[in-house]
């Protein structure tokens, strides 16, 4: 995988560049909005990098099989796309950590959390707190816009109006997607008290299409398909692969958020159970578990003062409940429909290839 490896430095070349060429407009404000850009370099060093990834191996599988060769320019339009949907990427981790009320990201403090400190340390005036969180907002909503900014100058790189057009449909449409799917994960932990189990099952499943799914894997190799020319038969190819892939590769993040190891994932243990995010596991266990038992899995998840051994209980109400083996066998059923979308498509076999290797790092991992 030299070549992903090369795109990694690529693109964090690219985000570098785009920062220092954006801090003069930042530090004309004055020197104490610099802490702006501090947290943005450290949100965007690092990183697996798989939307860059999966928009990097969207292209090369169309433009790989097309008659037209690449040129220098197109190469370029692809990295600054690929970088701005990590820019994208940094600004929904910044904003989902302070709606979680996450202390840590990356084995660090989340950006509200590091505000807060500054204040803290500082004496400032007022709840440390709320400073943090209202700081952490304006830098997500900075990220944000960036990402748009970015995108705007790949596309306009490219030399190409149509497929600028196309990119930025998907783009425009991703953007919509994940904020009506994080809006639909922040509602169900607060309504899920009147649905039924089905209902909330269908709910986190869509919570897992529209927030995550579709934005980490499907909507960044439409969008790179779409910056060489897909036609609509490939794009449908690798839509076939990208929502399945996209579905595991969530179902292993909230397998990860329940019972992987702080020091590999950078989350203390069991954060999604004092968040009380309403997944596909926790709405499989409730439907498993008799009703004694769900009254006090239900008591205990979302409380953000869990112990430990709170936190055993509920990882074992999972585990117990038979919850655990269905979400790893659907994790084993879609990665099967991805690598199935991809058998015989006309697209090019070195990205095929590639798009197989990376299946297998998003849906076995431990972090």
């Amino acid at each position: 995988m030299a070549e992903s490896v090369r795109l990694v430095d690529l693109v964090q070349s690219r985000l570098d560049g785009f920062l220092d060429d954006r801090s003069s407009i930042v530090t004309t404000v004055g020197p104490d909005v610099a802490a702006l850009l501090d947290d943005s370099r450290r949100f965007l060093s690092g990183g697996k990098r798989f939307r860059a990834q999966f928009c990097h191996w969207g292209w090369r599988a169309v433009a790989g099989v097309r008659e037209t060769p690449v040129t220098q320019r197109e190469l370029d339009a692809v990295i600054g796309a690929a970088s701005s949907l990590e820019l994208f990427h940094a600004a929904a981790l910044v904003h989902d950590d302070v709606i979680d009320n996450s202390d840590t990201r990356r084995g660090e403090p989340s950006a509200h959390r590091r505000f807060a400190e500054r204040h803290e340390a500082r004496r400032w005036a007022g709840d440390a707190a709320g400073f943090g969180t209202s700081a952490a907002i304006l830098l997500g909503d900075l990220l944000l816009g960036w990402s748009d900014e970015l995108l705007d100058d790949a596309l306009s790189e490219l030399g190409h109006p149509e497929r600028a057009r196309a990119a930025r449909r998907l783009f425009n449409t991703m953007r919509t997607e994940v904020t009506a799917g994080q809006y639909l994960d922040v509602l169900e932990e607060n309504a899920w008290v009147e649905r039924d189990e089905e209902q909330l099952l269908d709910a986190a499943r869509r919570v897992v299409i529209f927030k995550s799914a579709k934005y980490s894997i499907e909507s960044p190799l439409l969008i790179g398909a779409a910056l060489g020319g897909a036609s609509e038969t490939q794009l449908e190819t690798l839509a076939e692969f990208g929502l399945p892939l996209g579905i595991a590769f969530q179902l292993r993040d909230d397998l990860l958020g329940v019972f992987g190891d702080a020091a590999v994932t950078g989350k203390p243990s069991g954060d999604d159970l004092r968040e009380g995010k309403r997944t596909m596991l926790v709405a499989l266990t409730r439907s498993r578990v008799s009703a004694s038992v769900r009254r006090v899995f239900d008591e205990l998840l979302g409380d953000p003062r869990l112990d430990t051994e709170q936190v055993l209980m509920l990882q074992g109400a999972m585990r117990d409940s038979g919850a655990v083996d269905e979400i790893e066998g659907i994790i084993d059923r879609e990665v099967r429909r991805a690598n199935a979308a991809l058998d015989e498509a006309s697209l090019a076999p070195e990205a095929i290839a590639a798009l197989r290797k990376l299946t297998a790092r998003v849906t076995d991992r431990e972090a």
